[in-house]
């Protein structure tokens, strides 16, 4: 159990600073459960060890995976598609969706009976939308009322699951790579089509170790199923853009800051808050770009400038779905009226952030109007005080910046959660010049 704390920042000089951040978390993910699915073993250097990615190395030992971490060095035994052993208990997602998600999906390939379960967080998030068309597969699965816990009966290792033609209801990486993995074991070629983008390291990471998987026309996969094992994987992560976010936007509310962070994952289905903080004025540059096993890769150089006010819609939603909280953090310190439409999504996460993060805001006393589907948030009306992480990482991390540029202290409960995803945080901004209490 983590010891809980409460978490402010503050500033008296401009944020300086050249560094590298842990490898990104979407992929850490992918890594070690692909790596568990691959022949052969695999080494994945940079790997974020997290309270979410623990969960996904908790699980894969659970059916019977062998893997050593030895600092950020994963290594992970591979045992193929249909080698996992069933397990004895539950197994525990904590409060990972990306972890049960993806895992169903594997597990579904495999066969493999097993109970997906995890944190009361987590047993609120919707789990038809991967229950759902699994069971068009012939998967054998049940949940109650559509939400963990999972349950998957066995099946026969010779009859394959059924190839489909399938529109996802909404564009989500997660909901996408449950069906890809499951896809792989199918008896033919499935087509997904999303509605929107949604980020692809699923596909990217899949196709380096073999796998036949195609983008025919925008938003449609074709994934064929595996015709010989998945390769293993020898690779460094990048950095996680969605860490990234917080120090470029700590860095934005503090006049005559620049910094610089390295290696830092570009794939494009992820930079919508690259877009909108240079939208809302923020002196952004990419150098050094390059390519680690088909992701795109580059180091980002921010200088501090006055922000401005920026309408967030559409396809820019998606490609920028978890950096929300700390763009609305941005935005209590732009000019005008920040408004954000079509991010419903964000009401499914670790918590309705929509209406978290309204309220926490008018705690600071924030002129903030909440909508179904987003938030309007006037700029220069936080004045600062007490507010609560409500068990969210990316919540307890964003509202503790806003005491970067706060008239008064800024003091975040419960902020201890933000070692689920980011647990170099507070180090990391002491090495920009923050002062963390």
């Amino acid at each position: 159990m983590q010891t809980a704390f409460d978490l402010s920042v503050s500033t008296t000089s401009p944020l300086t600073g050249d560094i590298c951040l842990p490898g990104d978390k979407s992929l850490s993910h992918r890594a070690a459960l692909f790596a568990a699915l691959a022949e052969g073993t695999s080494t994945i250097d940079r790997f974020l060890v997290s309270g979410v990615t623990r969960a996904m190395l908790n699980v894969l030992t659970a059916c019977g995976v062998e893997w050593h971490l030895e600092g950020a060095r994963l290594t992970v035994c591979g045992k193929g598609l249909r080698g996992f052993t069933p397990p004895t208990e539950p197994l525990c997602c904590g409060n990972s969706a990306t972890t049960i998600r993806m895992l169903a999906g594997a597990l579904a390939a495999s066969g493999t009976p097993c109970v997906l379960d995890g944190s009361t967080g987590l047993r609120k998030r919707p789990m038809n939308r991967i229950t759902d068309p699994l069971r068009e597969m012939g998967v054998p699965v049940t949940s109650p009322n559509g939400c963990a816990p999972l349950t998957l009966a066995a099946r026969a290792a010779d009859v394959p699951l059924r190839a489909m033609d399938y529109t996802l209801p909404v564009a989500s990486a997660q909901v996408k790579s449950c069906l890809i993995l499951a896809a792989l074991a199918a008896d033919g070629v499935t087509t997904l089509h999303e509605p929107g983008p949604s980020r692809d390291h699923t596909e990217r990471m899949l196709s380096a170790m073999g796998a036949d998987i195609r983008t025919n026309k925008p938003h449609a996969i074709r994934v064929a199923p595996l015709t010989r094992p998945l390769a293993p994987l020898n690779l460094e992560l990048p950095g996680d853009i969605s860490s990234a976010a917080f120090l470029l936007v700590a860095a934005a509310l503090v006049p005559g800051s620049s910094v610089r962070i390295r290696d830092v994952g570009l794939n494009p289905t992820r930079t919508g808050i690259l877009d909108v903080l240079g939208q809302m004025g923020a002196d952004i540059r990419i150098e050094n770009r390059h390519d680690i096993l088909g992701e795109p890769v580059g180091d980002i150089r921010l200088t501090a400038a006055p922000l401005k006010a920026v309408s967030v819609s559409g396809d820019t939603v998606v490609r920028m779905i978890d950096e929300f909280p700390i763009l609305a953090v941005a935005a209590c310190f732009a000019y005008g009226v920040t408004d954000v439409r079509d991010a419903e999504e964000l009401r499914y996460k670790e918590t309705d952030r929509i209406s978290v993060m309204c309220s926490e805001l008018k705690k600071l006393g924030v002129r903030v109007e909440e909508r179904r589907d987003g938030f309007s948030i006037h700029g220069g009306t936080l004045a600062g005080g007490a507010c609560d992480a409500h068990g969210d990482h990316r919540l307890a991390m964003s509202l503790a910046l806003a005491g970067l540029a706060s008239p008064a202290r800024v003091t975040v409960h419960h902020a201890e959660v933000l070692n689920e995803s980011f647990p170099d945080f507070v180090p990391q901004l002491r090495t920009l010049g923050a002062s963390v209490h």
